[in-house]
């Protein structure tokens, strides 16, 4: 079950940005991902797991929280232990996990559940919602 505080701890160096309404938003997610880890010390270290949790929270929310000509907004954060990822949407609906894994779609939030070390939701200032998850390094990495 996910926490549920309206935000997560304040991190330092964010940076945040717009995102289409639009298939190609993951790709570039994971784009300004990796334009953004090299800007912190050691940020290699949270590659590959937030590349896979940064597809996640964006792709749900393009299929669930946004229709065509609405922005999706990605917030990427760290307090040097930990990366913070969040995704607002216009949808106020909460994000809700699918309880069967064996489907063959839909297991986006379980996948943020088990990859992160923590993730929440809560409202965004004016309508909608804010999905998010602290992601820390990869196996091996210190």
């Amino acid at each position: 079950m996910p926490e549920m505080p309206d935000q997560p701890p304040s991190p330092i160096a964010p940076d945040r940005c717009w995102l289409p309404c639009s298939r190609q938003s993951p790709a570039r997610a994971r784009r300004l991902l990796r334009e953004f880890l090299p800007k912190l010390r050691d940020g290699e270290r949270f590659a590959e797991k937030a590349e896979l949790l940064v597809s996640e929270l964006v792709t749900n929310a393009l299929l669930h929280g946004t229709r065509p000509g609405q922005l999706i907004r990605l917030g990427l954060e760290t307090d040097g232990d930990l990366l913070w990822i969040s995704v607002e949407d216009a949808s106020e609906a909460p994000p809700r996990p699918r309880l069967a894994a064996d489907e063959e779609s839909g297991r986006g939030l379980l996948l943020v559940e088990r990859l992160s070390e923590k993730w929440g939701w809560g409202p965004r200032e004016g309508t909608g919602k804010r999905v998010w998850c602290a992601c820390a390094p990869g196996p091996g990495v210190a």
